[in-house]
């Protein structure tokens, strides 16, 4: 039994629109509340712009973009901040949840039901009782980028 709780992995739950979806803690700096962005011209579209976060510059990055969903401008959200090894990013999302524990045993790989836009930047998908959260592979999401 002691064998597989060392297994366990921990990841940041949040929803974006009707999704549910997650990072893996370690990889979480910070949950902040939104912050004045500076836009930088000519970026990609799913960067929002530079925040500053108490002097660090943060590139912020809305998933809801990348994961090309509607993107209403005036909606209430979070900022998860994510710590690379070359940066800080914030990930812009609706709402934050709690902790998850993950059994990677218990993870399946993404099914092809999930729009392309989104399946691509996936690790693999996690059913608890109540939903389908989809496990974002980070390296994906910055490799695009």
């Amino acid at each position: 039994m002691s064998e597989r709780i060392n297994k366990i992995e921990q990841y940041c739950g949040f929803v974006i629109g009707n999704g549910y979806y997650a990072v893996p803690v370690l990889a979480v700096q910070e949950v902040v509340k939104p912050q004045v962005v500076t836009p930088i011209p000519l970026s990609q579209d799913c960067i929002r712009g530079l925040i500053n976060l108490r002097g660090q510059i943060v590139t912020s990055l809305s998933l809801r973009k990348l994961f090309d969903l509607e993107d209403p401008l005036d909606r209430d959200h979070m900022n998860i901040i994510i710590k690379t090894k070359d940066s800080l990013n914030a990930f812009v999302v609706d709402e934050i949840l709690d902790v998850i524990d993950v059994d990677p045993m218990d993870t399946l790989n993404p099914p092809e039901t999930i729009s392309p836009q989104i399946r691509k930047y996936l690790h693999s998908v996690y059913k608890t009782d109540q939903h389908l959260i989809l496990l974002i592979d980070l390296d994906k999401i910055f490799s695009t980028l």
